[in-house]
């Protein structure tokens, strides 16, 4: 008997409890998690153990995840690095340097704005939109 992965159950069980945002900043990584930790309060820490790897064209793709869990409930923020090396983690979203993931707790409507305005107020960043994650065709690669 052989057993498969079904990836749109993965999908769906990963995603039920997520809100996506899709940043502009044209600044590497490590700074703009550095700068949303001093602009927001937030302690975003790399996370090795949730790299993303993708392997394409025959070579190996990484993309770094930053995570910060928030005291008191179970939020939890990953930022990922969208491009590596040329290759993108959702190439259906080129123009994006990062994608901030919030997992784990309801999210209240109003935060999201809130935390839209509160990211565009951070120089380097020029653009800030949220996803619609069912329209999103590579999702299972921000599956960790």
């Amino acid at each position: 008997m052989k057993l498969a992965i079904d990836n749109n159950t993965l999908a769906d069980v990963f995603f039920a409890d997520t809100r996506i945002l899709g940043i502009v900043a044209p600044v590497k990584i490590y700074s703009f998690c550095w700068l949303l930790n001093q602009a927001l309060g937030c302690d975003f820490r790399l996370n090795n153990d949730i790299e993303i790897q993708l392997s394409k064209k025959g070579r190996q793709y990484f993309f770094s995840v930053y995570e910060f869990c928030e005291p008191g409930n179970s939020l939890a923020h990953y930022i990922y690095n969208n491009q590596f090396d040329g290759e993108f983690l959702l190439p259906e979203f080129r123009n994006l340097d990062f994608l901030w993931l919030l997992k784990g707790d309801d999210v209240q409507d109003g935060y999201i704005p809130f935390l839209q305005q509160s990211i565009k107020n951070i120089g380097e960043v020029q653009l800030i939109t949220e996803l619609d994650k069912d329209k999103i065709k590579n999702r299972t690669h921000l599956i960790f």
